[in-house]
């Protein structure tokens, strides 16, 4: 199996639902499963006013669903508010811009979840990946800085984790993992040049790549976009 996604376009699932479809990734990943022949539902907040600040808007989009869908990725998240960067300091953390940040990266993928064992089929194999970032990682924190991110991240990989062991009780088909798509040319990234960055469309298709070639027995576990695991 491919985990690269480059070479492997077979259409890997028929029912997909992306949330967080009018960013960068998201919109690239939509395109990417259409391409591939699968049925793309997709959700954002321009487009479809599901806002992570709002837990009532995020109910009301995913309750007036109808599953099942065989892939779930949530594509959302924020660096940092508006008209702020993430702290590189201590003296920097500002309880409201923390607050908002972990809203973004932690609650609102937490909200998803809640409603993802309704959508899933019970039976046979079905992915649901969340996006996190390696930044996340404390094992691998070694730059330090970034509190507000780092720590929405940390608890979003948590939160996935937990979330699998749960759906897997009733859906022993599922995979349910965290994933990092490598530092991707956006709006999200356009204030660091220094990254090496690849396209949105390049981090698409190595994600489902990576997603094409999982096992249920990996599920709840942490991935970066070239398939390899990443330490909590």
């Amino acid at each position: 199996m491919n985990l690269s996604g480059s070479e492997d376009d077979t259409p890997l699932h028929t029912r997909a639902l992306v949330i967080g479809a009018s960013g960068g990734i998201g919109a690239a990943l939509c395109a990417a499963l259409a391409e591939r022949g699968a049925e793309v539902t997709s959700l954002s907040r321009s487009v479809d006013g599901i806002d992570f600040a709002d837990p009532d808007s995020v109910t009301a989009r995913l309750e007036a669903l109808s599953g099942p869908f065989e892939m779930i990725l949530v594509a959302s998240g924020v660096l940092a508010p508006e008209e702020a960067r993430p702290e590189k300091s201590l003296a920097e953390i500002d309880a409201s811009r923390m607050a908002e940040v972990m809203a973004a990266n932690a609650i609102g993928p937490a909200l998803v979840l809640r409603h993802v064992p309704r959508l899933l089929p019970r039976n046979g194999r079905s992915v649901v990946g969340v996006l996190t970032a390696r930044v996340g990682s404390i094992g691998d924190n070694r730059l330090g800085g970034w509190y507000s991110y780092r720590a929405s991240k940390a608890a979003a990989n948590q939160i996935v984790h937990t979330a699998a062991i749960e759906i897997a009780r009733t859906h022993p088909g599922a995979i349910v993992v965290a994933l990092h798509p490598g530092t991707v040319a956006t709006e999200f990234t356009r204030d660091y040049p220094a990254h090496r960055k690849v396209t949105p469309a390049e981090a698409a298709g190595n994600l489902l790549g990576v997603l094409a070639g999982l096992e249920p027995r990996q599920t709840g576990q942490f991935f970066d976009w070239a398939g390899k695991p990443i330490p909590w």
